[in-house]
């Protein structure tokens, strides 16, 4: 079985962010619920500046440790140094670092990070190819950075983020051509940029196949998954709406059988990110992944056939000499 986990940041943005739950308040919800781990956020909740000390995360892993959760991962906050400025690399790189630090003194293995900048900030062709240019050069230099501190690292493709469009997400792995790079496919934000072919810059590009054909051309590519549903909009910060499940139109009975067949992914991260009811669904949402874990793990290993009469008589006669 897979381990759940569930992301913190849901409690500290959007619906949230001016009145955040904090993040012991939100750990020790997550593990009465159930869950075997957390998504260490940094929005809102551990940021390098709150814990800037080796004692103070010691504490938070030591809290950690007590209430039996495990760490899937952390949100990499770096929204200071856009990566799609070459000119950023080196500041970009050096915070890297600091945030890789940080998780290898919380027992964090996974990190995740982003493109950084809007859709449509860069309107000329020639601007935009750079800053594809910029972000694959300065995601090779932090995924080596990070291999060197053991961690991995993924990048979460979403509407509200450059070079979303499903071509592109494959072209940035294959330029970033790194080892220790690969995806964190969100069944949300898949949905909405192969289905919907939102916040993409020029033509429109979707696949007839949906999330499941875009899984299916990232075949190899993934390492990380956070679970939502969608109804085809955007929220309030113009990225995917992160909507319960069974409320949207994520075939998640389709999906589910080839995301556990992905290798090496032990956890299956909830992301209620943006959800106004986030808190008071923490319960029913582990209980929905539960139950499509079960459903998969059915689907992908179906009960053995007995061998017919005469043969399991033959075979117990062979045992018997």
């Amino acid at each position: 079985m897979k381990k759940v986990s569930l992301g913190s940041w849901a409690f500290a943005a959007g619906p949230y962010a001016d009145n955040p739950v904090s993040f012991d308040q939100s750990a020790k919800r997550i593990a009465e619920a159930g869950y075997d781990a957390i998504e260490v956020g940094s929005f809102g909740h551990v940021t390098l500046d709150g814990y800037a000390t080796k004692e103070s995360r010691a504490e938070l892993k030591s809290f950690l440790d007590e209430l039996g959760l495990e760490r899937s991962g952390y949100g990499c906050d770096q929204r200071a140094f856009d990566p799609t400025v070459l000119g950023n690399r080196e500041k970009y790189v050096e915070q890297f670092a600091r945030n890789l630090e940080l998780c290898n003194d919380l027992a964090i293995k996974h990190v995740r990070v982003d493109t950084g900048a809007q859709p449509n900030r860069y309107r000329d062709d020639d601007e935009y190819e750079s800053a594809k240019g910029a972000v694959t050069e300065i995601f090779n230099a932090a995924a080596q950075k990070a291999a060197d501190a053991g961690i991995a690292m993924t990048w979460e493709f979403e509407p509200g983020f450059i070079f979303n469009k499903p071509s592109e997400i494959v072209e940035i792995h294959e330029k970033v051509d790194h080892p220790n790079f690969s995806l964190l496919y969100d069944t949300s934000h898949a949905y909405m940029c192969a289905v919907v072919g939102s916040r993409q810059r020029g033509k429109k590009e979707t696949l007839p196949g949906g999330a499941e054909e875009l899984l299916d051309k990232l075949e190899g590519k993934i390492s990380a998954l956070h679970l939502m549903d969608s109804n085809g909009s955007l929220n309030d910060n113009n990225t995917s709406s992160h909507d319960p499940f069974g409320t949207g139109y994520v075939d998640f009975k389709a999906l589910a059988p080839k995301l556990l067949k992905i290798p090496q992914l032990d956890y299956w991260t909830i992301d209620m990110c943006f959800w106004p009811a986030a808190w008071e669904l923490v319960d029913a949402q582990l209980a929905y992944v539960r139950k499509l874990l079960e459903g998969a793990e059915a689907v992908q290993e179906p009960a053995a056939t007995p061998p017919p009469a005469g043969e399991a008589a033959a075979g117990e006669a062979r045992a018997a000499e």
